[in-house]
């Protein structure tokens, strides 16, 4: 990704630090956060200072080297154990993150250095899967089309690339000239605040969409196809993404509007049979009746935007069933969401 002219990575790893642009100063600042140790880089999974599923991957795959580097000589396996089952702690609901963590675990048990080493390998992995994502999807994608899109899967989500905007990225720089509806994502606004920053930041058009808008946009056919990115996949197809997806899919269904989802081999759980199987996760009310922004003097404040005597529930995902998404875009092509389709792609028998 470019900011200000110059060319960034999501998140990167250095010399024990992990350094990760801070996705909840933006867009209003734009500032690297760094961990020294793997409890901090935690806190920066659970905290969403770094988020998006392929970037979440990368920092529980750092944080697992943090913790082998670390490591006391004895009762080395024990420390690395109990880092490693705290990491998968962090955030329940990304399969990446449980695929990361358990790559370096198992390369920590053979030195402090493999574990770095596998640890960077991933998170290179990961930009190019992101950019294969980006050139298999670009054949979906006409000129002047109308995409919608919900939550973040660009830059920001991945270590570069991302997901569902990478054949959006490719498409704009092949003269395409794609128009991106950005649906907002409440709570937390990743579309309003995330994936419109990206799409500024590399030229292309859209526009943000407040969620409970898109029916009306579909009803008057100015939404030519839907892709998001996922954070889980079950071997059956049902994929968890950001809540809301669920609502786009359905509608899309409803309006015969094409729905893709974009994600990696590493999202896929083949342990996890069904949409039924994947944990969601259920995050602070907080997040639901407050807001954040900048004041006039440009200090980020936080206030409240609802009833304060009322509660609120806040699941941070929801489950779209395999039978109202039209494929799946992976680094190695557009595959159907079925069991059969999704085993051969993880070359599992």
């Amino acid at each position: 990704m470019k900011v200000n002219q110059r060319h960034y990575q999501t998140i990167w790893y250095h010399d024990g630090e992990v350094h990760m642009i801070n996705q909840l100063l933006l867009p209003f600042h734009f500032a690297v956060f760094k961990t020294k140790t793997y409890e901090e880089t935690c806190t920066a999974i659970k905290t969403m200072i770094v988020r998006g599923a392929g970037a979440i991957g990368a920092a529980a795959g750092f944080a697992m080297a943090q913790a082998a580097r670390t490591a006391p000589e004895s009762g080395y396996l024990d420390y690395i154990t109990k880092a490693a089952n705290v990491i998968k702690c962090s955030r329940p609901t990304a399969y990446n993150l449980f695929y990361t963590v358990e790559a370096v675990f198992a390369a920590a048990l053979n030195g402090k250095k493999q574990a770095e080493d596998v640890a960077r390998k991933l998170a290179s992995e990961n930009i190019e899967d992101g950019r294969q994502i980006g050139l298999h999807g670009l054949s979906l994608i006409k000129p002047d089309m109308h995409i919608l899109t919900h939550c973040n899967a660009g830059w920001l989500a991945f270590v570069d690339w991302g997901s569902a905007l990478a054949p959006i990225f490719q498409a704009s720089r092949k003269g395409l000239n794609p128009f991106v509806w950005v649906g907002e994502t409440r709570p937390r606004g990743q579309g309003a605040r995330l994936t419109a920053w990206e799409l500024y930041n590399e030229g292309i058009q859209h526009a943000i969409v407040a969620d409970n808008a898109v029916a009306s946009l579909m009803t008057n056919g100015k939404i030519d196809m839907v892709i998001t990115g996922a954070d889980r996949i079950a071997l059956n197809g049902d994929t968890a993404n950001k809540t809301g997806t669920l609502d786009r899919a359905i509608l899309a269904h409803y309006f015969r509007i094409p729905f893709f989802v974009a994600a990696p081999g590493s999202t896929f759980d083949p342990l996890c049979e069904t949409g039924a199987g994947i944990p969601i996760e259920s995050r602070d009310q907080d997040e639901v009746k407050y807001q954040e922004g900048p004041d006039e003097s440009d200090v980020i404040r936080r206030i409240n935007v609802t009833n304060p005597a009322s509660t609120a529930i806040n699941p941070a995902f929801d489950i779209t069933p395999a039978s109202l998404i039209n494929g799946i875009v992976t680094e190695k092509g557009i595959i159907n969401p079925c069991r059969s389709d999704i085993l051969q792609f993880l070359k599992i028998d």
